[in-house]
């Protein structure tokens, strides 16, 4: 009876601390909500305001939902984030906007890749035909940060801080010798030299035709990246070109020497400067506006337009089903395209891409959708940071393809990695397999064992059929002969310049080119954009995700810089069927 009293008041215990944890994370879903709410509330910007432009945050293809981000639950969000497209149209309105007499840009290592980055920089461009004047100012500039810093009027940097300029660098990680200690085979079907996803798997450094195409796309990088400051700085780009790769620039008076800076300051210093600038008295306070409280500040432009121009954001790895914000779910998005096509006041399409590819098939389902709407209205192309293998697949077919001429793009070709964990299983861990089937290859794809020549044989008929799909779709789109798009692919990556000289790419040009020419391609004189898919609720995507948020939470903070490792021993492992996706996570320092 002791024993059975004993469990009963576990049993009660248990219950009410369940309650009590169910409650209060109710009261904090609530809290969230209401200080979502609150947050909503649009920012007064006020005479004589300094645009606030903190660039140190993740900048997405998309604003997030903000519910629910400052909640202290794991994988609830966090950390400030704003949509480069959000962020480009508030500095254009800041353009004209009287109550911004300048702005401030603050940036040490921006989180966008590069295309991105010119998309914002070009940006600041335009916003200096204003005649405003843009002060930056940082304790530590990356080379990107630099590169964004380097349209200002003036640039400062702190006395004790530090200006990265080296030049570019791209390291790959290579598994061979430690799938080899632990016993495992990566067993290899591929179409195309250049596509050397799996290379990683197989070899101990990077193939001679994966050399050539990194120099290549590393190479334009770099150029952009100089052509760039050299513009805005009045440095010959031969001159910039040897100060990294004599790392001229050590110290922060070797910047101020070689006039990468215009001066050493301190904050206070700064800030003075910038009260000067916006007409405030150096005993009052400054009135500023951060570029997030000022891009949720915005109207959607013509919004009594009955014309629409849809625009589709693909943005992530492709996968079949669902997927999510920061994934593309082959379902969710072909749904989207569908959606917009039969919508008679959606007059064009703007797909815009930034995806290293991934599931061949749900690439197929997508372009299918494209193909479809293309006959009915015009459907135009922007690619972002990337846009290769199956996210070029996907858009493809459209009527013009814009890029920047940093994007990374191309990469058309197929693989299919099938893991042998024979030796891991048998010699390492000691476990056996046995069993019976009804036909021959009823256990094709079993890994715990190697491929027959027969298994393989198939494997590879099937990989090659979908590369020839892949090229048939390329040539069709892009109206040129299948032996002309076979001998651009192979997986071969190229850089956006390189992707027009080819003919895989129409134009270079920003998001807003790209929107410009779907409306004149449609004959619209006044349209208003309209976004797709809807986006997941933060509240939404805690419940359907929030356990493999926690894991990769904890992953992140485990793993630090390596994270990156992790993720692609487990892409190795488990993505399944067929793959259409960039050789590599492309990390350029």
């Amino acid at each position: 009876m002791r024993e059975f009293f004993k469990y009963v008041f576990a049993t009660v215990v248990g219950i009410i601390i369940s309650t009590f944890l169910i409650f209060l994370v109710f009261i904090l879903l609530v809290v969230g909500v209401l200080s979502s709410i609150d947050e909503d509330k649009s920012v007064n910007v006020l005479s004589n305001s300094v645009l606030y432009l903190n660039l140190d945050q993740s900048i997405k293809e998309r604003t997030p939902n903000k519910t629910l981000e400052n909640l202290p639950i794991v994988g609830s969000g966090g950390g400030k984030s704003i949509g480069f497209n959000e962020l480009i149209k508030a500095i254009k309105r800041a353009k004209t906007d009287d109550n911004i007499k300048c702005v401030y840009l603050n940036v040490s290592s921006p989180g966008a890749g590069k295309a991105t980055l010119k998309e914002i920089r070009d940006a600041l461009i335009d916003f200096k035909k204003s005649k405003k004047q843009i002060i930056a100012y940082s304790e530590v500039y990356t080379q990107d940060a630099y590169y964004l810093a380097s349209v200002a009027d003036k640039i400062y940097l702190n006395p004790q801080g530090a200006l990265e300029f080296k030049g570019f660098s791209s390291q790959l990680t290579f598994f061979k010798g430690a799938l080899e200690k632990l016993g495992v085979e990566a067993q290899i079907i591929r179409v195309g030299n250049y596509k050397s996803a799996v290379e990683p798997f197989i070899n101990d450094k990077m193939s001679d035709y994966n050399r050539k195409q990194v120099t290549a796309y590393l190479g334009g990088l770099y150029d952009t990246f100089l052509e760039g400051i050299s513009a805005s700085r009045k440095i010959p780009k031969d001159s910039l070109f040897v100060y990294a790769n004599t790392y001229r620039i050590q110290q922060p008076n070797d910047a101020l020497q070689y006039k990468m800076v215009d001066g050493l300051k301190y904050k206070d210093e700064v800030l003075d400067e910038l009260k000067s600038l916006s007409g405030t008295e150096k005993n009052e306070t400054l009135s500023t506006v951060t570029i997030n409280d000022y891009a949720a500040n915005q109207k959607t432009e013509n919004s009594d337009s009955k014309n629409k121009i849809a625009v589709i954001y693909a943005n992530g790895e492709i996968t079949g089903g669902e997927g999510n914000d920061e994934s593309i779910g082959s379902e969710r998005i072909s749904r989207a395209i569908r959606k917009a096509r039969m919508d008679e006041k959606i007059k064009a399409i703007v797909l815009r891409v930034n995806s290293g590819g991934g599931s061949a098939l749900a690439s197929d389902v997508i372009w299918r959708e494209i193909v479809l709407s293309k006959k009915v209205k015009p459907v135009i192309a922007s690619f972002g940071d990337v846009a290769a293998s199956g996210g070029y697949y996907i858009a493809c077919a459209a009527d013009s393809i814009f890029v920047q001429p940093n994007t990374i793009t191309g990469s058309i070709g197929v693989f299919g990695i099938i893991p042998n964990f024979q030796n891991l299983f048998n010699n390492k861990l000691g476990i056996t397999f046995d069993g019976v089937k009804t036909g021959q290859y009823a256990d094709i794809m079993s890994v715990n064992r190697p491929l027959t020549a027969g298994e393989r044989l198939i494997i590879q008929t099937d990989v090659n059929h979908v590369y020839d799909s892949f090229i048939t779709r390329v040539a069709e789109g892009r109206k040129k002969s299948k032996a002309y798009i076979d001998s651009i692919g192979g997986g071969h990556v190229w850089i956006g310049t390189d992707a027009v000289k080819i003919g895989l790419a129409d134009k270079l040009g920003s998001f807003n080119d790209a929107v410009a020419a779907a409306g004149k391609k449609a004959k619209l004189k006044e349209y208003r954009v309209v976004e797709y898919p809807e986006q997941i609720s933060t509240l939404k995507s805690l419940l359907d995700d929030g356990a493999d948020n926690v894991k990769l939470y904890y992953a992140k903070q485990e793993f630090g810089e390596n994270f990156m490792l992790y993720q692609q021993m487990k892409k190795a492992i488990v993505n399944a069927g067929i793959q259409a996706r960039i050789p590599f996570d492309i990390t350029v320092q």
